[in-house]
């Protein structure tokens, strides 16, 4: 259907730039395939492999290790926010976290990130500066408790339980284990497609 028919031209133009940007910023439909989720949105509006390949080489941590990350904590959604509580079952109240965005980054470890980097304009619902955001706080998470940057599983723990949390070993027992594994597993499918991407 022809959005511009009958219509003024200035909304015709309008209609024309805002449309292939809103197909652009859906997330991807095939997420457990990162050969589908690279050609999904590699292209003039956007280049995830090249910045999943930047953090990886400025960071040390895998592509696969950062994108299954990314895949479990938002499935790539760049607005993704943690469910409200209820009030009586029924009333929307306040969000669970202030996690938001891509990396689902809590506001505070946020703000820590762009002070420590110095990129002070990153937003967490582009990609490229959540991808960043990934591998910034896995590798920090490696420097801090010796684990190999490749480690998806230990990785994932520190991640969700923030550092103290991990220290402390509060992911045991709590169910996060099991969100860690099928993450590192991930990460291992991953891996594997990679090398058949073209």
């Amino acid at each position: 259907m022809d959005v511009c028919v009958n219509r003024v031209p200035s909304v015709c133009v309008v209609a024309a730039v805002l449309l292939p940007l809103a197909a652009c910023a859906s997330p991807p439909k095939r997420i457990n395939d990162i050969c589908a989720v690279f050609d999904q949105r590699d292209g003039w509006f956007d280049n995830w492999h090249r910045a999943a390949k930047r953090a990886e080489r400025k960071y040390g941590v895998p592509v696969p290790v950062l994108m299954a990350t990314v895949r479990k904590e938002s499935g790539f959604r760049a607005d993704a926010k943690p469910p409200r509580k209820m009030i009586f079952g029924f009333i929307p109240g306040k969000r669970i976290s202030s996690a938001y965005g891509y990396s689902q980054a809590l506001d505070g470890t946020w703000a820590e990130y762009k002070s420590d980097t110095g990129n002070f304009a990153a937003r967490r619902s582009d990609f490229e500066d959540a991808i960043d955001f990934v591998g910034w706080y896995h590798a920090k998470s490696a420097a801090k408790f010796g684990i190999a940057p490749n480690d998806a599983y230990n990785l994932y723990l520190a991640y969700y339980s923030g550092w103290g949390g991990y220290a402390r070993g509060e992911w045991r027992n709590n169910g996060i284990e099991q969100t860690a594994r099928e993450t590192a597993e991930m990460a291992r499918t991953y891996s594997m497609q990679l090398s058949s991407c073209r």
